[in-house]
């Protein structure tokens, strides 16, 4: 497929017929797939080959890593699209077009060679930082222990999605007796068979089905400290600021995505079932579900765009933001896809109705990259922060207008 971006000028007409493209594949060959994946419980490889040979794993990253350069804002477009297919399939496009950013910023020479053929769609990365015991943040328990030029790794990862059938292994940890940020530490690890590493396929879940998710245990697993991405102390920086964030605002255009989909399956419906000799979408009550839903989108899409545009121009309520959006947004899905299967009344309970998956994959957005409930406490220091830093701004000026107004005096 040809570039639609150039390097100095964004190529609108292209990048509307990419639009098109995707929006029709996800309605035609996105939805086989979506009925294949339903069937059989697994994402075909050849599904993975098919989005890489359309160019749709290698949207967002840059040219000089092989990808077509697409900016953040535009690129969450397409996300919305794909949003509106198979959760795994959303997943595929998400990942593959996210943990780029995580590593580019920290990655030696040999690395960067592995994350153009991950951006490539050659390889797959599987981000792995949650932990059983622990939260997704400096409280991390796996650990490394440095011995030469090598670390050897300990500790229990969870919920790791293509953590089972992924090439690499993007490993979060701290060094041994360390606590905090300051100890953490960055790894791409390959998923070949390491001693002491054990893989359990763990992919049997509510929604999101056919995307495999792995428990990973490690026991003194032998990594080369050539694989750390970054300096020592700089895990978190890895985790949070390169993907976690951006990350956070593509799973809440996920969530506006899934409930377009929601939203238009319930009219569909509204339309074309009738009882009492009136269409549902003649009652008042069901008028007032889609005009809820229709607001609840719109509020919650404008709000990602925001903190899309934070994070695109670095701007300091980026990370707030991105947690804001994501706050929102997954709290909008539960009631659109709520009310969208209500709509339904009870063919939408059944498997064969589409609405029954959708609404399965939609709880997946309430726990990806983390819960509402960190999102709050993510938003809530950072807004005490901002007050705290006010306040202080505030009564320094004060003290200072009092010692010019003294020294005044004085001269007087």
């Amino acid at each position: 497929m040809s570039d639609t971006v150039s390097d100095t000028r964004f190529d609108e007409a292209a990048f509307q017929s990419l639009k098109s493209e995707i929006d029709a594949w996800v309605r035609g060959p996105g939805e086989v797939w979506a009925e294949r994946i339903e069937a059989e419980g697994d994402v075909p490889r050849a599904l993975y080959e098919e989005l890489r040979d359309l160019g749709y794993m290698s949207l967002a990253a840059p040219r000089e890593l092989g990808g077509r350069g697409i900016p953040f804002t535009r690129y969450l477009e397409l996300m919305e699209i794909f949003s509106r297919s198979h959760a795994s399939i959303r997943m595929l496009a998400h990942v593959n077009n996210g943990t780029w950013r995580a590593m580019e910023p920290f990655a030696n020479d040999v690395q960067r060679e592995v994350i153009k053929k991950s951006v490539a769609g050659d390889v797959l990365v599987a981000f792995t930082l949650t932990e059983a015991t622990a939260g997704t943040g400096a409280d991390l328990r796996s650990t490394v222990r440095r011995e030469g030029d090598t670390y050897y790794l300990n500790g229990e990862k969870h919920l790791i999605t293509f953590g089972v059938k992924c090439d690499y292994w993007l490993l979060f940890a701290r060094l041994e007796g360390t606590t905090g940020q300051n100890g953490t530490v960055a790894l791409l690890v390959p998923n070949t068979g390491l001693p002491g590493a054990e893989v359990i396929d763990d992919s049997v879940t509510m929604g999101v089905r056919g995307t495999d998710h792995a428990i990973l245990r490690f026991t003194d697993t032998p990594v080369p400290v050539s694989a750390r991405l970054g300096d020592e102390g700089d895990g978190l920086k890895v985790a949070l600021g390169g993907f976690l964030l951006p990350s956070r605002v593509s799973v809440a255009m996920s969530c506006v995505g899934l409930a377009e989909r929601a939203q238009e399956l319930a009219i569909h419906y509204a339309l074309k079932r009738e009882t009492f000799g009136k269409k549902l979408a003649e009652r008042p009550v069901i008028q007032a579900y889609l005009a809820e839903n229709y607001a609840d989108i719109a509020a919650a899409r404008a709000l990602v765009f925001e903190a899309a545009r934070a994070f695109e121009n670095g701007a300091p309520d980026a990370g707030p933001l991105s947690s804001a959006s994501k706050m929102i947004a997954v709290d909008m899905l539960t009631r659109v896809t709520d009310k969208a299967l209500q709509i339904h009344g009870g063919q939408g309970y059944w498997h064969r109705n589409p609405i029954e998956r959708v609404y399965r994959d939609a709880r997946a957005q309430r726990f990806e990259e983390g819960t509402n409930e960190i999102q709050k406490t993510i938003v809530a220091r950072a807004v005490l922060a901002e007050a705290a830093a006010t306040a202080a701004a505030l009564k320094a000026e004060a003290a200072a207008g009092e010692e010019a107004q003294l020294e005044a005096e004085v001269q007087a």
